[in-house]
Formats: structure tokens, sequence, C-alpha cells
């Protein structure tokens, strides 16, 4: 039996993070951490206003979000966080060195959508542009998979699971809504 990935669902905003992250967290029979709940009170009230979070503000949180990652080491467990760039990403494998990223992607158009209609979220649409202008897409070099959003929760949790299974393998591209891919 393998040793279950800690997995950081990964993407800008309305991607889907906290809806495809518990059912990748089922699927793999493993705990889900939702990662807003690390962000401390300032970030959140700095992104409601419509700021977006420079560096210094997520150090903090990536490091929660890290701590936690590395506590599931050898155990499992499924976290979200956007780890928008190469750099906050480093700063997680840092801290748990064994993480996996599933990155879901998607067309913006698709993506602002699905933001419009959540209810009750911090984040706000006028900072869609600021996330994908950030977003530094996973490198050959990282150990993670993309996996596109389009379709019910329920597939693309699908497409996920089989894209981690083919990570240690050749595989397809999962950035199509029909097959896994690795990186």
């Amino acid at each position: 039996m393998r040793t279950p990935h800690v997995v950081v669902v990964m993407g800008v905003a309305g991607t889907g993070k906290t809806t495809i992250g518990p059912l990748l967290a089922g699927r793999l029979g493993v705990p889900y951490a939702e990662g807003d709940d690390f962000h401390p009170q300032a970030n959140i009230d700095k992104m409601a206003a419509g700021i977006p979070l420079g560096d210094e503000d997520r150090r903090p949180w990536l490091d929660a979000i890290g701590a936690w990652a590395h506590g599931r080491a050898g155990l499992g467990g499924v976290v979200s966080s956007s780890a928008l760039k190469r750099a906050y990403r480093d700063r997680l494998r840092a801290a748990a060195p064994g993480v996996v990223f599933v990155h879901l992607t998607g067309d913006r158009e698709l993506i602002e959508d699905r933001m419009a209609q959540r209810q009750g979220h911090f984040m706000p649409t006028a900072l869609l542009d600021s996330q994908f202008a950030t977003l530094q897409p996973l490198e050959a070099d990282e150990r993670g998979v993309a996996v596109d959003v389009s379709g019910t929760p329920e597939q693309i949790a699908a497409r996920a699971v089989a894209a981690l299974d083919g990570l240690d393998g050749a595989a397809p591209d999962a950035t199509a809504p029909g097959g896994p891919a690795s990186r």
C-alpha cells in the first residue's frame, strides 16, 4: 500500500478549491482542511475590501498551511490554497517536502460566472484579474497535476483522482475534460 499524498488544491479564486477539495479528500479517504481558515483576520478584511494580498500578507497564511501539511506527512490530507506563485509553492514545499499540487484550471469566463453565483464569500469578483495576473502555473519540475474545472464537481474530482493516480507514470492530459495528466 502506498503512502497517501498530502495534496494542495490550488488555483485562482472561483475554480472550486473549496468544493473540489472535500470531494477529493473523501475519494482519497483523508481529511480536508479549508485554506481560507488559515488566513489571519487582517487578510480576510483586506480581501473583503477588494484589496489584493501582497507577499508579506501571505507568508503567515502559507506557513500555517505548510505546518498543517507537514503534520499530515505519511498520513495524507487535502488542503486548499491558491498557491498562485512558484515562490508560494516553494514555501509550502519547504515546510512539507512531499506535497503534491492539484492545479484547478479553467476559462476565465466560466470562473467569473461561478464566482458571481457564490454566496457569502469574502473574495469579490473584482479581484479575479489580479489573481490571473499573479498566477504562475505549475512548472515541469513541480510535483503536481493540472485539472480542468469544466463539468460537475464529481467529474472534476474524478479527473483529479485519476491524474494523481497517473502522477508517478505517464498519463494523458488532465486539462482536457476527459483525461488525467501528470507533470
